[in-house]
C-alpha cells in the first residue's frame, strides 16, 4: 500500500451520523501526524481534524463538538466519527499525513448530507 484508503461515506439526513475509516501505510502512523480533510464541491480542500503521533488532537471550529478523530496505531487505522451532520458537511473526505500533503492521496469517500 502506497497511499491511504478511505471508506465509510454515504448519504445521510441532516442530524445523522457516519463513521469514516482510513487504512494507511504503517510508516504514516510511526512518523507523522495524521489528519482528516474534506473537499467540498466548488471549494478548496481543508483540514478538518488532526491527531499527532503522541495523541494530541485538534479540530477546526466548524466541526468541534460534532466530530471525533481517533487512531489505532497497531492496526494502521484512522477514524472520524461524525455526528450532527449538516448539509455544509457534504464533501469528499480524505485522510493523510499532515507532512505529506504534497504527496499521494487516496480516493476519498463521499459524504452527502441531505436537508
Amino acid at each position: 500500500q502506497v497511499h491511504p484508503v478511505e471508506s465509510g461515506g454515504g448519504l445521510v439526513q441532516s442530524g445523522g451520523s457516519l463513521r469514516l475509516s482510513c487504512v494507511a501505510p504503517e510508516e504514516y502512523f510511526r512518523r507523522y501526524n495524521m489528519g482528516w480533510y474534506r473537499w467540498p464541491p466548488g471549494k478548496e480542500r481543508e483540514l478538518v481534524a488532526a491527531i499527532s503521533s503522541t495523541g494530541r488532537i485538534r479540530y477546526k471550529p466548524f466541526v468541534e463538538g460534532r466530530f471525533t478523530i481517533s487512531r489505532v496505531t497497531a492496526e494502521n487505522m484512522l477514524y472520524l466519527q461524525m455526528n450532527k451532520l449538516q448539509p455544509d458537511d457534504t464533501a469528499a473526505y480524505y485522510c493523510n499525513a499532515l507532512e505529506l500533503e504534497t504527496g499521494l492521496w487516496g480516493p476519498g469517500t463521499q459524504v452527502t448530507v441531505s436537508s
